[in-house]
C-alpha cells in the first residue's frame, strides 16, 4: 500500500472512531434524566382544569349546624413571566350546586412557581404551599409571605399512594398544615397533591368545643367552627 493510501485509511478510521465516540456520548446524555424536584405535583398548563366535590359543615353558637354539598371547578388560564419572581398562572374558580347545574364564577387566585417554591395568592393573601425538592419530613412556614403569623407546614408520605372517590393515585405528597387537638379546640388542616395531577384532597377542621362549664369540658361538644372537605372528582384539559 502506498504511503498516501495508508495515511488516508488511518484518517478515515480515526474519523469513524471519533463519530462513534460522539454518538455514544450523546446517547448517554440523552438517556440520563435529571431528578425531577417535584414540579409535576402541581402541573401548571393553560386550559387544564380540576373538578372537586365539596362538603362543608358549619357550626354556630346556639344555632343549628348546616351542611352544604357543591362542586368547584378550577381552571388554569393565562400566565405571566417575571424574571425576578418566576411565572404566575391565573386560576379561575367556578361553583355549582350539583352536576346538573350551570357553573357560576366564584373567585380568582394566582399560583406562582419560582425555583424552589410554589406560592398561591387567595383573597390577596400569599401562602407558601410547596417547597422543592419535595422531601419527606421537610418543614416550612406557610405564612412566610403574609402577616398572619407563623404556621409551620410539614411534608409527609411523599411518593405514597392515596385513594379518593374510587380513584387511586400512585404517587402523592401530603402537606400537614396543622394537626392539633385539645380539650377546648381542634385545628386540623391538610392538603394532598398527586403527581401529574395537582391538588386532589383538602381537609380543614377548625372547631371550638364547649368550655363554659365543667360538665361539658372534654366531651367534644361543639360550640362553633367548620368542617370542610374537598375531593377531586375529575380533571383534564378544556
Amino acid at each position: 500500500m502506498k504511503p498516501f493510501q495508508l495515511h488516508s485509511t488511518i484518517r478515515f478510521c480515526c474519523t469513524l472512531l471519533l463519530v462513534a465516540a460522539l454518538f455514544f456520548l450523546h446517547a448517554c446524555q440523552t438517556h440520563t434524566e435529571p431528578q425531577a424536584p417535584g414540579y409535576d405535583y402541581f402541573p401548571l398548563e393553560a386550559g387544564s382544569y380540576r373538578i372537586y366535590d365539596v362538603t362543608e359543615q358549619r357550626f354556630a353558637l346556639n344555632g343549628t349546624p348546616t351542611t352544604q354539598t357543591y362542586q368547584l371547578r378550577e381552571v388554569t388560564t393565562d400566565s405571566q413571566t417575571d424574571p425576578a419572581n418566576g411565572t404566575a398562572f391565573r386560576i379561575e374558580r367556578y361553583r355549582r350546586a350539583n352536576e346538573q347545574a350551570s357553573w357560576q364564577p366564584d373567585s380568582v387566585s394566582s399560583v406562582r412557581l419560582s425555583d424552589d417554591q410554589l406560592l398561591r395568592t387567595e383573597n390577596n393573601v400569599v401562602y407558601l404551599k410547596l417547597v422543592f425538592p419535595l422531601t419527606d419530613q421537610l418543614q416550612w412556614n406557610g405564612n412566610a409571605y403574609n402577616t398572619l403569623g407563623e404556621d409551620n407546614y410539614q411534608l409527609r408520605h411523599t411518593g405514597k399512594s392515596f385513594n379518593i372517590l374510587n380513584q387511586t393515585f400512585p404517587q402523592t405528597a401530603t402537606v400537614i398544615q396543622q394537626n392539633d387537638s385539645t380539650l377546648v379546640n381542634q385545628d386540623k388542616r391538610l392538603e394532598v397533591y398527586a403527581r401529574n395531577v395537582g391538588l386532589i384532597y383538602r381537609e380543614k377542621v377548625q372547631l371550638q368545643f364547649c368550655s363554659s362549664t365543667p360538665s361539658c369540658v372534654g366531651k367534644a361538644q361543639i360550640d362553633y367552627g367548620i368542617r370542610y372537605y374537598m375531593r377531586l372528582r375529575s380533571y383534564g384539559k378544556l
